[in-house]
């Protein structure tokens, strides 16, 4: 079966995997540009948010490209992710597409339906096969985060501009095409190396400024317009609070067998939160608490236009501010924000935080 998906940053080089080793054909749309925004946005709800809208423009791409089924993730609660599947199912039946729609989501009560779908991937694959095409998705999902997070670290800190970035995408390129685990983990120690040769000599403490907000804006480059290259680039090691292999681990793993518990991230923000919001609404806030308690230098809040858990998170976090002592921005992001107006944000956050390091003398 040729299966497309939407795009979540680079996480495409791990689904490819998957879906070989399930025995079908990935139908990878072209990474996210102008044109996904645009075409996605014509055929949405006006009210609906920038990953609903970017999402339908990926899964209208790769129908174009011949796929003839849609993978898409759902979810419950609060968050609206959970009507996204359906929904976009709805607009592509009216727009005349005749693909088959497969939504992966945690069972709640319904364990029939999930299998049912999980049915249609796994079909008639050899354990074998299956094991072996999870194994080579886990590790690449895995060691694109790894790579990711060393140019995040390396960014600041590189003697040529640009030059870990062009690093990067020929170290996912390289990932990419392995056929082994084996070929990435050699895969992610020859770029552990080369990462340090891009570093100069004489460095400066950068600033450290952490990132926390709903999964897809923070995650993927082309909703956030760039922020972590931007903030790398005006001296800033940007510090992760969001990974998608460890909301794998939780969300699919551990909460299907009932071992998951927001226990820690409630004592992270008990006096600011006392439920559960939906989205990553009470992760924004746990977050920027442990990023002051580590003593970071800022908090870049990054959320979706009409994103109801982070418009919560986003009132509470001026108070989080104000009680630990550490600088939050907060920006919200549609397919109307301008990239000048971004970028003039990010560079007054920035320097405001650098003149507060050094009245603080950090």
């Amino acid at each position: 079966m040729r299966i497309t998906f939407p795009h979540l940053g680079n996480a495409y080089i791990a689904v490819e995997s998957l879906l070989r080793g399930l025995g079908h054909e990935p139908v990878t749309p072209p990474l996210t540009n102008r044109q996904t925004l645009e075409r996605g946005s014509f055929h949405s709800p006006a009210e609906m948010c920038l990953p609903f809208k970017i999402s339908l423009g990926n899964m209208l791409e790769g129908i174009d490209l011949g796929a003839e089924s849609v993978l898409m993730i759902g979810g419950w609660g609060p968050c609206r992710v959970g009507y996204y599947g359906e929904i976009q199912r709805l607009l592509l039946e009216a727009l005349g597409k005749e693909v088959e729609f497969i939504t992966l989501e945690v069972p709640r009560g319904n364990y029939s339906r999930y299998m049912v779908h999980l049915q249609k991937l796994t079909g008639s694959t050899k354990f074998d096969h299956l094991r072996s095409g999870a194994s080579l998705s886990w590790a690449k999902l895995n060691a694109l985060e790894e790579l990711e997070i060393l140019a995040l670290q390396t960014r600041p800190r590189e003697k040529k501009r640009g030059a870990t970035t062009g690093y990067l995408q020929y170290q996912l390129e390289q990932l990419r095409a392995a056929e082994t685990v084996q070929e990435v983990e050699e895969i992610l120690s020859t770029a552990s190396r080369g990462f340090l040769r891009l570093r100069a000599r004489e460095q400066n403490r950068p600033l450290r400024l952490g990132v926390v907000g709903e999964i897809y804006t923070v995650m993927d480059p082309f909703s956030n317009l760039r922020l972590e290259e931007r903030l790398g680039y005006l001296g800033v090691e940007v510090v992760r609070t969001i990974s998608l292999a460890e909301w794998v681990k939780n969300h699919i793993f551990k909460k299907a067998l009932g071992l998951y518990s927001l226990a820690p991230l409630r004592r992270l923000a008990a006096g600011y939160l006392r439920g559960f919001i939906g989205g990553h609404g009470l992760e924004s806030i746990a977050r920027s608490v442990d990023l002051a308690r580590k003593n970071l230098d800022g908090v870049v809040h990054v959320l979706p236009l009409s994103c109801m858990p982070e418009i919560v998170a986003r009132g509470i976090l001026p108070r989080v501010s104000r009680d630990h002592g550490i600088p939050v921005l907060s920006l919200m992001v549609d397919e109307h924000t301008g990239e000048g107006g971004f970028q003039t944000r990010l560079e007054a956050f920035v320097d405001m935080v650098q003149r507060r390091v050094g009245r603080l003398g950090k």
